[in-house]
């Protein structure tokens, strides 16, 4: 969660004061400034949000489950058909639009003897599915808004690439689950939970690819994705990170449904029963609940050095108040120290960030609070971090003197490199920072960083 920021042109002809350049090679678990140079890459670069239905689906109009239990009214609608009022015992069917009432709910079982339970004001639809015991089986759901429950059959065993939840934010995989997907939309969101998908792992793992992004889900855990198109500014009150992150805790909007005790039940005993379902349906016999392979989560190996001490600063020395505040906050990052780096920050500051965007630019803002909550939830998914300062620019901030030293411009090039999902990444970034002395202790008041 390095630093905030929008790009504000700071040339070095401009600052008046010493110059120096002044490597400084850092290893952390992670880096505050991770998220911003991160989004650079990732913002937009390929979603893999899109469903999976189209005119040549063949899937379309075929079987995908019947109805197990239902409270209220749920109804399923046809692209081209009247709307049904779903009972116990109907089929629903491939491209058939599901939604229930506020006050409704249903459990859909599938042909692989699977579970979709349809939680209240949920909707979603069944883009793909075959369960015909082979290798080719699938199950493709694009949820659209509210929460399901979904508990694998023997697809996620036969076919764990083609059995998966498209939002419109994010694509989330299975590996032998009981999980649910939410869509939050934004009559529900607010400051502490922001509008996008929700993935609540209740038995197995899950992962949720996003924004060029993967994190992977255990049990007991939930990922969130974004939806980027809050990332205008004038969406900052809702903004977080582009890429996928871990909560800390369970969202209070996850309820339990009118039957989860039964599906409880079922989710402990659904890998035998799907496993002796297939093996009647190809006539082989089951020889026993398959392991699945246990998800890699990052390193937490990083050596993280203790916070570093404020040395006794003689004077207004402008490199000296800049290189000790940058080593406090990169030194904080990689402890994820967050009451140091909220210390570190005028409450009131906006911080920015501008990134590429293809072939354009585009600018973020976050509040401090989103800074630090957003930053540490997406070092999880880092490893083999790198970062290093390549150089360091300070002056004193306009119409002050050694005298008042009230204000310092602090400008540092920053480059990051690691692993993430797999695969490397290297990013360069202009920081930017106006440093202000308050009570003895020295705050940013403004953070910039532009992708160079």
């Amino acid at each position: 969660m390095s630093n905030s920021y929008a790009h504000m042109p700071f040339d070095s002809a401009g600052i008046t004061g010493a110059v120096s350049i002044a490597p400084v090679w850092q290893q952390a678990a992670g880096q505050l400034l991770s998220w911003l140079v991160l989004i650079s890459l990732l913002v937009f670069h390929g979603l893999g949000m899109a469903a999976d239905a189209s005119p040549e689906n063949s899937d379309i109009g075929k079987p995908f489950a019947s109805v197990w239990r239902i409270r209220g009214d749920v109804l399923a609608t046809a692209r081209q058909g009247p709307v049904r009022h779903l009972k116990v015992g109907e089929t629903v069917y491939v491209g058939e639009s599901v939604r229930a009432a506020p006050d409704s709910e249903a459990v859909l079982k599938t042909a692989d003897a699977g579970i979709v339970a349809v939680r209240p004001g949920a909707e979603f639809m069944a883009d793909r599915f075959a369960a015909e015991g082979k290798s080719t089986d699938r199950q493709i759901l694009n949820l659209i808004t509210g929460s399901l429950r979904i508990i694998s059959g023997w697809i996620g065993q036969l076919n764990r690439q083609e059995h998966r939840v498209v939002t419109s934010t994010a694509t989330i995989g299975i590996r032998g689950t009981d999980h649910e997907p939410y869509v939050l939309p934004d009559a529900m969101a607010n400051a502490t939970y922001r509008q996008g998908t929700y993935d609540k792992v209740n038995r197995g793992s899950t992962s949720m690819d996003a924004n060029g992004g993967s994190v992977a889900i255990e049990s007991g855990r939930v990922g969130f994705a974004r939806d980027p198109k809050l990332a205008a500014p004038k969406s900052r009150a809702l903004m977080t990170i582009l890429l996928p992150v871990l909560l800390s805790k369970v969202p209070d909007f996850y309820v339990a449904g009118a039957f989860d005790k039964e599906l409880d039940q079922y989710s402990e005993n659904a890998e035998v029963i799907s496993q002796k379902q297939l093996g009647t349906l190809t006539g082989v016999k089951a020889t026993g609940a398959q392991k699945i392979a246990p998800v890699s989560v990052a390193d937490k190996t990083a050596v993280v050095p203790e916070d570093i001490p404020v040395k006794a600063i003689v004077g207004c020395p402008p490199m000296t108040i800049g290189e000790v505040w940058l080593n406090r906050f990169d030194s904080a990052i990689a402890r994820k120290d967050i009451k140091t780096i909220l210390g570190l920050f005028a409450p009131e500051i906006v911080a920015k960030a501008t990134v590429r965007s293809g072939d354009h630019m585009m600018t973020l803002e976050f509040t401090r609070a989103e800074m630090v909550q957003s930053t540490l939830g997406s070092i999880a998914s880092l490893k083999e971090y790198q970062q290093r300062r390549v150089s360091l620019e300070a002056a004193l901030a306009e119409g002050e003197t050694e005298a008042t030293c009230k204000q310092i411009n602090v400008k540092s090039i920053s480059i990051e490199q690691g692993v993430m999902n797999g695969k490397p990444y290297r990013f360069e970034a202009l920081e930017y920072y106006l440093l202000e002395q308050r009570d003895g202790e020295w705050l940013a008041v403004t953070a910039q960083t532009t992708q160079r």
